[in-house]
């Protein structure tokens, strides 16, 4: 795994936060994160999908949330003050985030987005994101992460 270090890997060693590798198999498809956790072996509720949204001023928002989970999509605008907010296009997503669909990570945005962790890491002890590529994900400590981006937490799911 050393030789397959991601720049998400690369940003957390810099700020000394320590987090777990993960792999799974896969091919050049993303798969949904309920397979990747199964494919690694590990509690769906730990496991965590980065989604990337737009609001009705324009402003884009990235959202943390379990992946047997669904956005709430008024939940979530209300979470990050906007009326509406309606996802991104899957072919929007590498030129907002610089990550491609099924390798999107809040660590190592293209930009500062406002990011927003769903409320259920206050309850769990690590949780797991997308190391930044297909086929590669982190474990890490959740409060580590939200200081790392500057998350927010709240109830943004169905």
């Amino acid at each position: 795994m050393a030789d397959n270090k991601t720049n998400v890997m690369r940003i957390l060693q810099q700020h000394k936060i320590p987090y777990t590798p993960h792999e799974y198999p896969h091919g050049k498809d993303a798969v949904d994160g309920v397979t990747v956790a199964a494919l690694m072996g590990q509690n769906p509720a730990q496991v965590f999908k980065t989604l990337a949204a737009r609001g009705k001023s324009g402003g884009i928002y990235i959202f943390v949330i379990p992946v047997e989970t669904e956005l709430h999509l008024k939940k979530a605008a209300k979470a990050v003050g906007e009326k509406a907010i309606e996802m991104v296009h899957v072919k929007e997503l590498l030129g907002l985030t610089g990550y491609v669909r099924g390798g999107c990570s809040p660590v190592g945005l293209k930009k500062p987005y406002p990011v927003t962790i769903h409320e259920s890491v206050r309850e769990i002890p690590t949780m797991i994101v997308s190391a930044g590529k297909i086929g590669f994900q982190i474990e890490l400590a959740p409060q580590a992460l939200v200081s790392l981006v500057h998350a927010e937490i709240a109830d943004i799911i169905q």
